[in-house]
């Protein structure tokens, strides 16, 4: 494979690895009292999410440049399905290590009181007593949070069922764009430029419903209205919707690309 495709692959697990431990944040933020400090710490991380989201057009356009000159269709479909794997797999491993995050961040976050500095508190990180901590912060899921997903309300089952259909859209949207210029060679460069036609809705309803319903109920566990075993219940459940977002993205690509296509040469 690849070394270009091998870094895409790279760079797009760190995104989603990055965005499935930022659900640990909340929890984080309502342990510590510091929410405000625990979302400005979490930033650093996810500029790390965000310069590895831009390299990845400029590393993918050479792969869709070469497939319409040489039609691999089937080659690129084949790269873009395992980029989609490396996603669900990000998700996966990122569940797994949300409560390692939590007591990471948590400690960093009360850190920070000392030092009031980023760049010290990354060095801080990095010494013995940091990498001691960071060993004894190494932890896996409660099976609590598991075993009683089953008894979540209703209200918590339609924010994961939009969940699930926006992070499929997310997922799919530049990947569908670029496959859409392959269907167009005479219009790839406009086929491009339409990921917001997919990623849009996605926005949206993160936007409207999801981050919503998350704040609303980080609040009512400050303010004693929920419990904080019943809130990290439902970060589980919001991380699982996301890992069959993922999945989805599989069955969205083809059909994303081909609305993407039909709007090119219809509409625009």
């Amino acid at each position: 494979m690849d070394s270009k495709i091998l870094l895409v692959i790279a760079f797009t697990f760190i995104v989603h690895l990055i965005n499935t431990v930022s659900y640990s944040m909340r929890i984080v933020g309502i342990r510590t009292g510091k929410i405000a400090v625990s979302f400005a710490l979490f930033n650093v991380l996810a500029l790390a999410s965000r310069t590895a989201n831009t390299l990845q057009g400029p590393l993918l356009a050479k792969t869709v440049e070469n497939t319409i000159k040489y039609g691999l269709n089937t080659d690129l479909i084949h790269i873009f399905r395992m980029i989609l794997v490396a996603t669900t797999f990000a998700s996966i491993i990122g569940m797994f290590l949300i409560p390692t995050f939590q007591r990471l961040f948590s400690k960093a976050v009360l850190t920070f009181d000392v030092y009031r500095s980023i760049p010290k508190l990354i060095f801080h990180s990095f010494s013995k007593s940091g990498v001691k901590h960071f060993k004894r912060c190494i932890s896996i899921p409660s099976r609590a949070n598991i075993k009683y997903i089953k008894i979540i309300k209703p209200k918590t089952i339609k924010i994961m069922i939009l969940n699930i259909f926006a992070v499929g859209l997310l997922t799919t949207g530049t990947l569908a764009s670029l496959y859409a210029g392959v269907l167009n060679p005479d219009f790839r460069t406009t086929a491009s430029t339409l990921t917001p036609v997919i990623t849009g809705f996605a926005t949206v309803v993160m936007v409207i419903f999801i981050d919503p319903f998350l704040s609303v109920m980080t609040d009512d566990v400050i303010e004693g209205k929920t419990s904080e075993s019943e809130f990290r219940m439902n970060i589980m459940a919001i991380t699982i919707s996301r890992i069959i977002g993922t999945l989805f993205s599989q069955v969205l690509l083809i059909p994303a690309a081909y609305i993407i296509s039909f709007i090119v040469l219809k509409i625009l």
